[in-house]
């Protein structure tokens, strides 16, 4: 690997930026792709810049086979996974640890201090602070998931709508049923498009009948991870 391009994956690195080196097996070409395109070297087709594309987003080094009969090597370098939660309650005590066992960075908001201690939450990053704000610092990518617990309208609905609007690739919401139904018309009136209510996975998690706090928090995990490696048959309302 070039050294310009070893300093730039680890400036990328240092900056929580996802990043992929892409190979060519036959000539040796190298070229740095992010989520937008080529950071540096020759331009690829359209078919092979969406190969290593996703390949990037799936966290999958390997090889791909282009249009032009050429095999390239992408290797990823993507920054840990983050899990932001919304709620210092019993749900998000259980999610945390299998959270991080899983490989992600999980930060806890909620600006009620009683709640968000580090006896109950050992390990985690906490911002005590209300949601919107917090989420302005922490820009959520392509990388994070979004999941709202608090079970009240005024901590969980303006996350929701901030992370509706970032590239997270996973916006869960507590709450029944009903409660969900209620949670879309108020986010309609305040502006969200019928396409941005439909990225709500509510009631959050795999429908396996949980009903514990854990139970609930394996649900919420497993669905996240669904997501994360089968996006078109996981969303919200796929058969």
């Amino acid at each position: 690997m070039k050294r310009a391009y070893l300093d730039t994956l680890l400036k990328a690195r240092a900056e929580k930026k996802a990043m992929a080196h892409v190979t060519d097996f036959a000539t040796g070409e190298e070229r740095l792709v992010n989520e937008t395109g080529v950071v540096d070297g020759a331009a690829l087709d359209e078919e092979a810049m969406k190969a290593v594309q996703e390949r990037l987003r799936q966290d999958r080094s390997g090889s791909i086979e282009t249009g032009g009969g050429k095999t390239l090597f992408v290797r990823a370098y993507n920054p840990p996974l983050r899990l932001i939660i919304i709620g210092a309650v019993h749900t998000a005590q259980a999610l945390s640890p299998m959270a991080k066992m899983a490989g992600y960075d999980v930060i806890l908001i909620d600006p009620r201090s009683a709640f968000a201690t580090a006896d109950r939450f050992p390990g985690v990053t906490m911002m005590d602070e209300w949601p919107e704000p917090a989420l302005e610092k922490l820009q959520p990518d392509h990388r994070s998931a979004v999941v709202t617990l608090s079970h009240d309208p005024k901590f969980d609905e303006p996350a929701i709508m901030f992370a509706l609007r970032s590239p997270a690739f996973y916006v869960g919401a507590l709450g029944s049923r009903r409660t969900h139904a209620s949670r879309c018309e108020r986010l309609k009136e305040a502006g969200l498009s019928d396409e941005e209510i439909a990225r709500i996975h509510g009631p959050v998690g795999l429908s396996i009948g949980a009903l514990s706090p854990t139970e609930i928090a394996i649900s919420i995990l497993a669905q996240m991870t669904q997501v994360m490696r089968q996006p078109t048959s996981s969303q919200p309302g796929a058969k």
